[in-house]
């Protein structure tokens, strides 16, 4: 193809030269002049095409050479292409056949284990075939052995079998119920270990993170006296002064031979309160007369009523309480002169806020809840003279009445169980009531009120049949009883003591806890003669 186009370009342009060289020639037959220079331009073409002709048969010959180097490469592709597919193919080949030889190879297998599995299934047939014609040989056995021995108790024994099968299950069920006892009690024991232990880590967190110490106050303040003179003016002419203070504080003044004190008495602290301000106040000034005592006397009343709002704002910051109302705050300050066993109420609450908040956090309540109604489960204590009814549930009163939330509100009036306590929250207050009360010297207790607890519990615990002895250690936080083996055993002992704990919760007032240990001892002596 190649060739042939060459081939014809070259005579075209061969034949466009020849042309141009006849036509000249006519042209140059009209005119002689110009022949010769005709004939040298013709001569000139004509060497042009030749160098043209030469160069297109080099081209040509180029182009065969380089068609027969394809020719050449392409024929020995083609054939090591036929020589890779033949190479495949063969590889594919041997790969089935292998293939086949393998599967063939797999059923013969099957067909062995085919056969191997029916014999073996077989010769289980047969054995199941013995082992129940064995079976039902051996259970006409022991029916007819079962007979003569139950035939044989029966004239032994003089009981049917009826009556022993009876006799056998009331065995069994008791001792059925004494295993049941055992494991009820051994779970109910590790779960009361795991849940004191975790209890005490709390409570051992709680307190150490809120230590501190008390000034156990009184239900009498001393007022100190410059001098013994400042007695007679206090008393006054034929008395007046002192009946006039009396009269107009609420207190009792108690003038005795201690040198340079006057004692005020009253069981209401805010009157105590702003009956020593009073009195130091006219002792400062040095005008003592009845109208002056009156005057000085509603000054310290301002005075306190002062003090008590910025005891109450102290206490809320402290406790970390915002939002308060300004009149529960005005109550709450009132309990900085009010005492529980000798113990400041107001520092008590404080204490307990602190308290319940951090054991609130241990376990992942609402710790705001806990500590805002430890702050306030006391605040019917400052206002009992008032309202009606226990402390716990005036103290839940109010909270609802100056707008604190309901859990608030249950959780300090159950701090006492005169309502039963639903939240995790109010058990907290309810701890937490109970370590700051129980810290050693935070509240004192009357020599009779001490012996009068101890009696009681040792007289509940008596009165309980089996009980053998009694005694109340510990100051009475530890109860242990003394029961009669004979007639008390050891699920009965767990039972017993578990009673006499929970009469002890519902007769008796004490703060803190009391351990009930119920002790049960057997022994046996024999002589050796």
């Amino acid at each position: 193809m190649l060739e042939t186009v060459l081939a014809a370009v070259a005579a075209l342009v061969i034949g466009g030269a020849i042309g141009g060289i006849i036509v000249r020639q006519r042209s140059h037959a009209q005119d002689r002049s110009a022949s010769d220079a005709a004939l040298k331009e013709a001569e000139t073409r004509r060497q042009e095409a030749e160098a043209f002709r030469a160069d297109a048969e080099r081209a040509v010959a180029t182009a065969h050479r380089e068609a027969d180097t394809i020719r050449k490469e392409a024929t020995i592709d083609g054939k090591e292409h036929l020589l890779e597919l033949r190479r495949e193919l063969e590889q594919s080949l041997d790969e089935r056949r292998a293939e086949i030889t393998r599967l063939e190879e797999r059923i013969a297998a099957r067909e062995d284990l085919t056969a191997k599995s029916e014999a073996l299934a077989l010769e289980r047939e047969q054995a199941t075939a013995q082992q129940a014609l064995a079976l039902a040989d051996a259970e006409a056995a022991l029916r007819e052995t079962q007979a003569r021995a139950d035939r044989e108790l029966e004239r032994v024994g003089g009981m049917t079998s009826d009556e022993a099968r009876v006799q056998l299950l009331s065995r069994v069920e008791e001792t059925a119920r004494h295993d049941a006892a055992q494991l009820v009690r051994r779970i109910e024991e590790e779960a009361k270990q795991d849940g004191d232990r975790r209890a005490r880590s709390i409570i051992a967190t709680s307190i150490q993170r809120t230590a501190s110490s008390y000034a156990a106050a009184t239900t009498v303040s001393t007022v100190q006296l410059p001098s013994d003179d400042l007695k007679g003016r206090i008393i006054g002419r034929e008395g007046r002064n002192i009946r006039a203070f009396e009269a107009t504080t609420g207190v009792d003044v108690i003038i005795d031979d201690t040198p340079g004190a006057v004692v005020l008495s009253a069981f209401d602290g805010v009157r105590r309160e702003i009956a020593r301000i009073t009195l130091e106040n006219l002792l400062a000034d040095g005008r003592i007369h009845p109208a002056r005592i009156e005057e000085t006397y509603y000054a310290a009343k301002e005075e306190i009523e002062e003090k008590i709002r910025e005891a109450g704002e102290q206490a809320s910051f402290e406790a970390n309480v915002p939002g308060l109302d300004p009149e529960l705050l005005a109550i709450l300050g009132r309990l900085n002169y009010r005492t529980s066993y000798g113990q400041n109420v107001l520092k008590h609450s404080l204490e307990c806020s602190h308290l319940a908040a951090i054991m609130a956090i241990e376990l992942g309540v609402d710790e705001r809840v806990a500590r805002r109604a430890a702050l306030l489960h006391d605040i019917g204590k400052a206002v009992t003279h008032e309202v009606e009814g226990p402390h716990a549930v005036i103290s839940g009163q109010f909270c609802r009445k100056y707008g604190e939330s309901e859990a608030v509100a249950h959780a300090a009036e159950a701090h006492h169980y005169d309502v039963e306590p639903n939240s995790v929250e109010a058990i907290l207050v309810i701890a937490a009531d109970a370590i700051s009360a129980a810290r050693p010297g935070a509240r004192g207790e009357s020599l009779e009120q001490y012996v009068k607890r101890l009696e009681a519990l040792e007289e509940i615990a008596m009165r309980h049949p089996g009980v053998e002895r009694c005694f109340a250690m510990q100051a009475g936080r530890d109860v242990r009883v003394m029961v009669k083996p004979s007639e008390v055993s050891d699920d009965m002992a767990a039972l017993l003591a578990r009673e006499i704990a929970a009469e002890i919760e519902d007769s008796l007032e004490y703060p803190g806890q009391i351990k009930v240990t119920v002790i049960r001892e057997s022994r046996t002596s024999e002589l050796a003669h």
